[in-house]
This record gives structure tokens, sequence and C-alpha cells, in this order.
């Protein structure tokens, strides 16, 4: 019904590290040029864990962005902007927050899981309990078909699906709607006509998947409809209300394979991340300042790399030949812990050479990330109007 749209966001609360890029940014890359994305500085999200000094928020807000520009997100390619910045997804969080249970809120998985974890830190407030509300808010105001996320973030996506069914079951509602849909039908073209009706009925009495998806495919590509009457006719597909939140679908992303430099996952506030544009000479230390196999005391012991922390970053950087050569050095004590280290400090060093290239023109000139900036706010401000003036049409809030 709406075009195939990427969103994702992340939270401005500190320097961006290895981790980020390879869990998330480098798909960000290969994604906008499959389709279009709006990638979100969520300043507002940040806010939810550090209410009580934003301080860091600004200044994280801008790092961020030139890492993003560094690690090869394209803005000629994706819309770069900050969630704070686009009003409306404030407003269509209110709005859905009027009609979500709070049980659905209550029920999210990573609730419970980040009180423990944060226990240093008073969440006890609406803003965390609602986090996943206004989450739903900045994928649905886009009308997004795809969310990158890894599998702890599927619950998050099933629940912004919930989120927009309530929604268009409870206002999706129009006056003398089947009739419209069936005046709409009619503009599909006798055989087309014929063929919507065939798989409605295919679907809603056999619960065709199949027949639904030939239905939405057909309505895709029917050029002389209006949106109006698209909205109508994919909502006479399932019942006898109009779409007006499309429902995103989790797109599943690998985790990161890269641990933190001690064999932990790799976070600054456990001083065990490298800096997704680290400083070579503090690159070059902290790898060989990695704790290795505890079983290789001196030189001449031998190690196991599964053991050792220093083997996930091989796992990761190093090609065949190179794993093969310390997986045998390493059981022989054929070679040092340096020896082993000094292939996975020259890898990381050539992925960031690149990155300090482009990240440079944007450090000499600041103005030049907040026009990109600007640009992108714009842009993703018009597609949230967009959505926000059928919301409030839907809910009686138009009075036009």
């Amino acid at each position: 019904m709406y075009p195939d749209r990427v969103v994702s966001g992340m939270r401005p609360t500190g320097a961006l590290h290895l981790g980020h890029y390879h869990g998330a940014l480098k798909n960000w890359v290969r994604l906008q040029s499959e389709l279009p994305c709006l990638f979100f500085v969520a300043d507002w999200h940040a806010l939810t864990t550090h209410y009580d000094d934003p301080s860091l928020i600004e200044t994280s807000t801008w790092d961020m962005l030139i890492d993003w520009l560094a690690a090869g997100v394209d803005p000629s390619q994706a819309t770069l902007f900050i969630q704070s910045k686009v009003p409306e997804h404030a407003e269509l969080h209110l709005l859905l927050s009027m009609a979500t249970p709070l049980g659905w809120l209550e029920r999210v998985p990573t609730y419970k899981d980040q009180q423990e974890k944060l226990a240093d830190r008073d969440l006890a407030t609406y803003g965390f309990l609602g986090y996943p509300l206004l989450q739903a808010a900045d994928v649905l105001i886009y009308r997004a078909s795809q969310v990158p996320v890894g599998d702890d973030q599927v619950p998050h996506i099933e629940m912004m699906r919930e989120i927009a069914r309530r929604f268009n079951h409870l206002y999706g509602k129009e006056k003398g709607f089947e009739e419209k849909a069936q005046e709409a039908v009619k503009k599909l073209g006798s055989k087309r006509a014929k063929l919507y009706n065939e798989l409605r009925t295919e679907f809603q009495q056999q619960g065709s998947e199949d027949a639904l998806g030939q239905a939405k495919a057909m309505l895709d590509d029917a050029q002389n409809l209006s949106m109006i009457d698209r909205e109508r006719l994919f909502g006479f597909l399932e019942g006898s209300r109009k779409l007006i939140l499309s429902e995103p679908q989790a797109l599943l992303t690998e985790a990161s394979r890269l641990p933190g430099l001690d064999g932990q996952k790799m976070s600054k506030s456990y001083g065990n991340a490298i800096a997704l544009r680290e400083d070579k000479d503090v690159l070059s230390k902290k790898v060989r300042t990695m704790p290795t196999d505890p079983a290789r005391v001196r030189r001449t012991d031998p190690g196991d790399p599964d053991k050792c922390p220093v083997w996930q970053f091989h796992v990761v950087y190093s090609d065949d030949a190179t794993r093969q050569w310390v997986g045998k050095g390493c059981r022989s004590a054929g070679i040092g812990c340096l020896e082993c280290k000094q292939p996975v400090i020259d890898a990381i060093v050539k992925e960031q050479e690149p990155m300090h290239e482009r990240a440079q023109q944007y450090l000499d000139d600041p103005s030049l990330v907040r026009a990109i900036v600007a640009d992108g706010c714009d842009h993703a401000r018009k597609l949230a109007q967009d959505t926000m003036r059928d919301v409030r049409e839907a809910m009686g809030l138009s009075y036009s």
C-alpha cells in the first residue's frame, strides 16, 4: 500500500565503537543502496535513562552523526535526521498512548530486564515504561515496511504491529465504507475487479495468506487509484476498515560477533571498547594489552584459541589463512600472543583509515553536518505530516 521504506535509529548516549559498526552501521550502509532509508538520532529516547543529566546528549548527537557519515552512511542515499526536530513523533506517541493498553507495555521483555541491568538508575518513570510506544511512533509515522533489528528487539516490532492493527480497528471506520470500497473496486477494471473479489473471498473464508499477498500486489500495481481508494481496498481485503497505519516487518540482522577487549559485550561503560574512530596508537595499545588464554602463562605454553578473546577478533577480521596460522601457532606455542594480535591491529587500522578520512571534512567544517541534518529533518517532517494528517482525520481531530 505504501512504498517500501526502512526506518532505524540510535540513542546518543556516548561514543560509537566497533560493536555498533559491526552490529548496525555496516547493515545500514548496505540497506541504503537497496531501499529508501531514514536513520535518526533518538535523542528523546536517550532521556529515558539520562533524564537527570542530559548534558551528554547534544555533544553525543553530533559526534554520532559524524560516526555514521564516517562509517559510510551516505546522505545522498539515506535521510539523516534528529528525532526531536520532528515534533510529529511526540504527537503520534501521545495519540497512540490514549488507546494502548497498559499491559502491553508492562509485558515487553526488555522492560524488567533493563530495570535489573540499570539498577543504579531511577527508571520508575512513564518515559521508561512508554519507550516502546515512542519507538512504535518513530516507525509507524513513516509507514515503514521494514525495521532492521536483532532477535532481542523482535517483540518490540510485534508490538508495533499490534498497535497499528488496534489503531486501524478503532479509527479506520468510515461512514458508508463498504459502498465506497465497492465503488473503488470498479475502478480496477472488470478483470482486476473480479480477481480482487475472488482473492478477498479466498482470504476471508479460507485464511489464504497467498491470496492476500496476490491481492496486495495487484493493488500496488494499480496506477489509476487515489490514495484514499487504495487505503479502502487494502482495508476491505481484511475487514471493513481503512488501513491508516501500516504494519512493519522485522528485518532480522545478524548479531555482532565482535566482543569487547575482555571477551564480554563491547560497551563503553565496561571500559572494553574500541572507538569507531580510534587513535592508531591507542588502538594498538588496547589490542596489545588484551587478555589472552589464561593457560599461556609463558611464551612456551601452548594455548587454546577458543578460550582467548583475541580469537573472536580473528573470526571477524582475519582471512582463512591467517586464522589457520593463529590456530596452529597458538596450540603449538609456535607464536606468541603479541604476534597473534598484530594481524588484528593491522586489520582494524585498515578498516578505520577511510573512516578517519571521511570524518575529517565534517570535523573541519561542522556546518556540513548541520546542513545534512537540516535537509533530512525537512524531508522526514514532510513524510510525518502526511501520516499525521490521516491520523488526525481518522480520530476526528482535523477540524477542517
